[in-house]
């Protein structure tokens, strides 16, 4: 008999036709194997029908290791075209009907490591050495479908020996897209700060000089790194005083497990993020007798670690005597990553001190993915490199576009029942990241071969993807609809999740409200398309917006004037008011005449703790006091406590700023901060639960960026299974706001345009 099976999902680009190929050897069977321009792989077999029985069963059970399969369908016919044997056809590139998946780039395989050190391997200390297993894949293809003359690596001829191993069907290089050698390259070299090549081997010149304190600047799969020792105090503090970073925490690459081990706790789910294919930087927590500088990670309990990902990560760690190198995002503050040598050694001329660059085109810049265990989950903090671009399955959902918000962006495109989340793009304030971005969101439009109906965006009239909503909406020709930011978060977990209804907990630093005042301490009852604020923290005067973020003095100043404490706190604190005591005289005069509009961030009242114990009274990053907060209560006991106040629909913040302000002196500070996580944990959650039983409500979903700290995530699962209701968290998207677009996006093609 003869049979036609069609298999969508992840099956380009992670040697699926390969396993085919070998899987009909196998059952004895001929026909053939080929891509197809939509996305799917279509195969024809004949033979006895138990051998095409155990070969579809194979095909499910013993698939390639990164393969997904979504879809399949066959077609059986009696009568048979008499195939001579099996064979793997050309490529189709005919007009794509349907949503394509394309792998994410891979770290490399253990086969791949081994022979890169193996001396009578043909590759052996070839740099780019990968395999149909591993190796680039989103970040370097065009067009569909992924063959080797759609990707970047078309620009290399291959030699002899790899046309033959490419053409093998039985070789693990069959059909390896990025199959490469010394012989056909890409190679690499190394130049100075003025773009002159240096002499000798580019791997042991490039290992030497961090170990001397140099900083080197190396094109990777996504983009550049910059890259120099962990250890050496004067190399990063240069590095800092660049990147105006002066307390971001930076991450690091370590030689390999052990080496983490070293300054690092690593439980057993961590270890085996770390080893995965992805190889993402996961947060771990810092061993207090680290060797490494204090100014990787300042005032932070835990560190960003990765391990080698490519043959030039593992060659230089072998030619080098330094085991930790900080490998941080090539890229000028606020803007997008590197991926070009000529704007690299343009940008970075004056901090790099060398340039470790190869020569195969990168075609979209893919930052590190982050991740942290919290509770006994992981949290995406950057979803990017390893993860993008693979898609979230949804059900009845129309293809729409979600642009997401300002800060932490990525955007959604839903194609055919399918939501694809672009790579981490950051904040899109300026031209070069906002370019990036739509570079990145059309990119994703076309791989998946969405139809949009329509365009969600965030409800801020001046953000700069609400603009860009509107110039795709006339482009395109179709609506976009406004969504208010807190409400995305919650839809994100009800896509996630498959959720009708929900009460959500939305904890964040900012999103614009209904009401036009700064919201992030949320409570809503989300039920389709339809969004009710049911709750939420106190709110408080905001004094000066984007100034009063970066200095928490003010959140303090604004709470104990309206509990009659003058300015007695603040003339003794001048130092946290940039502009001193006439700042303070300005913000009091404002405070009178009520010239201000009102907060209910979590993330505000973190910081205002924050500063009040003098923990951090500047944020000159995203998140900064609220996570050297947690980092500081990690060394209280929890023996003090402030019982939470909840009056009409609101948990009262002010009762808990009087409380530590009145304790300063008497209770340890790290006691005091310990409990002001606890009293916002606990208030949101138990007036969470009073909602969800007023509304007949059992789901509760939570998201936004305060859910990374550990201690308020455990607190509120607490409460809130202690309620008998149920939790629902993110497992694909980030909780902060990387979720933003997907909730904007289901909203829209779920709901409104049904």
């Amino acid at each position: 008999m003869r049979s036609r099976i069609s298999v969508s999902g992840i099956v380009q680009g992670v040697g699926f036709r390969p396993f085919v190929y070998r899987t009909a050897l196998k059952n004895s069977l001929t026909g053939y194997a080929k891509n197809m321009g939509d996305g799917t792989v279509e195969i024809e077999v004949e033979g006895e029908r138990e051998n095409i029985d155990k070969f579809v069963k194979d095909l499910y059970f013993e698939k390639p290791k990164f393969s997904r399969i979504d879809t399949f369908k066959k077609q059986d016919f009696n009568e048979e075209k008499g195939y001579s044997k099996f064979v793997i056809l050309k490529s189709e590139h005919k007009e794509r009907e349907s949503a394509s998946l394309i792998p994410p780039d891979l770290g490399i395989c253990e086969d791949c490591a081994r022979e890169l050190f193996d001396p009578r391997n043909r590759r052996f200390g070839y740099h780019f050495i990968t395999c149909t297993n591993c190796g680039p894949r989103y970040t370097i293809i065009e067009r569909h479908p992924y063959d080797k003359r759609n990707t970047t690596m078309r620009d290399f001829s291959m030699c002899k020996n790899c046309a033959h191993e490419y053409e093998n069907p039985m070789d693990r290089r069959f059909h390896a897209e990025t199959i490469a050698c010394k012989v056909c390259g890409p190679f690499l070299k190394l130049y100075n700060k003025d773009g002159i090549p240096v002499t000798g081997d580019p791997i042991i010149n490039a290992a030497n000089l961090i170990d001397l304190g140099k900083i080197v600047a190396i094109k990777g799969i996504g983009g550049f790194h910059i890259a120099l020792s962990a250890y050496l105090d004067d190399s990063i503090a240069q590095l800092r005083k660049w990147k105006h970073r002066e307390q971001k925490p930076f991450a690091v690459m370590a030689k390999d497990l052990n080496t983490v081990k070293e300054f690092a706790e690593v439980k057993e789910e961590e270890e085996r993020l770390l080893s995965s294919a992805a190889k993402p930087i996961v947060l771990l927590k810092l061993k207090k007798e680290s060797r490494l500088s204090k100014m990787v990670s300042p005032g932070l309990h835990n560190i960003g670690v990765m391990l080698p990902y490519s043959g030039v990560h593992l060659l230089l760690f072998s030619r080098s005597k330094t085991d930790v190198y900080i490998m941080t995002s090539g890229n000028l503050p606020s803007e997008p990553i590197v991926a070009e040598e000529k704007e690299a050694i343009k940008k970075f001329s004056n901090i790099v001190d060398f340039f470790l660059i190869h020569n195969r085109r990168i075609l979209h810049r893919c930052d590190d993915s982050v991740i942290r265990k919290v509770g006994d989950g992981f949290y995406f903090i950057r979803r990017s490199r390893g993860y993008t671009p693979e898609p979230l399955n949804l059900e009845g959902v129309k293809d729409t576009i979600g642009l997401g918000a300002e800060q932490n962006v990525a955007g959604c495109v839903i194609s055919s029942n399918r939501a694809y989340l672009t790579q981490y793009i950051g904040d899109v304030e300026n031209l070069e990241t906002l370019d990036s971005y739509k570079y990145a969101l059309t990119r994703i439009l076309r791989l998946s071969a969405s139809k949009p109906i329509a365009i969600a965006h965030d409800l801020h009239p001046t953000f700069n993807t609400t603009v860009y909503a509107q110039e795709l909406s006339k482009e395109k020709g179709i609506p976009n609809f406004p969504i208010q930011h807190h409400h995305a978060h919650i839809a994100s977990i009800m896509a996630e999740n498959e959720l009708e209804q929900s009460i959500g907990i939305a904890l964040d630093g900012y999103g614009y409200g209904s009401d036009k005042n700064a919201w992030g301490g949320e409570i809503l009852l989300c039920d389709r398309d339809k969004m009710i604020r049911v709750g939420h923290l106190e709110e408080q005067p905001y004094l000066g917006g984007d100034l009063a973020a970066k200095y928490p003095a003010r959140m303090v100043l604004a709470i104990l004037s309206k509990l009659g404490y003058d300015n007695r706190w603040a003339s003794a604190n001048l130092s946290k008011f940039p502009y001193g005591a006439e700042e303070i005289k300005i913000l009091s005069k404002k405070l009178k005449s009520r010239d201000y509009i009102l907060t209910s961030s979590t993330g505000r009242i973190l910081d205002a703790i924050s500063t009040l114990l003098d923990v951090c009274d500047i944020r000159t990053y995203e998140g900064e006091p609220a996570m050297k907060l947690e980092s500081f209560a990690l060394n209280a006991k929890g023996t003090f406590k402030v019982d939470p106040v909840i009056e009409k629909n609101t948990v009262k913040t002010t009762r808990l700023i009087e409380e530590i302000f009145l304790q300063l002196g008497k209770v340890s500070p790290a006691e005091l901060a310990y409990a002001g996580e606890e009293y916002l944990a606990r208030g949101i959650s138990e007036l969470a639960a009073i909602k969800a039983r007023e509304h007949g409500v059992k789901d509760i979903s939570i998201s936004g960026g305060v859910f990374y700290n550990e201690h308020i995530s455990r607190v509120v699962k607490d409460m809130i299974e202690s309620n008998e209701l149920k939790l629902h968290k993110h497992k694909y998207a980030p909780p902060g706001d990387g979720c933003i677009s997907l909730g904007q996006a289901y909203v829209v093609g779920k709901w409104i345009m049904k």
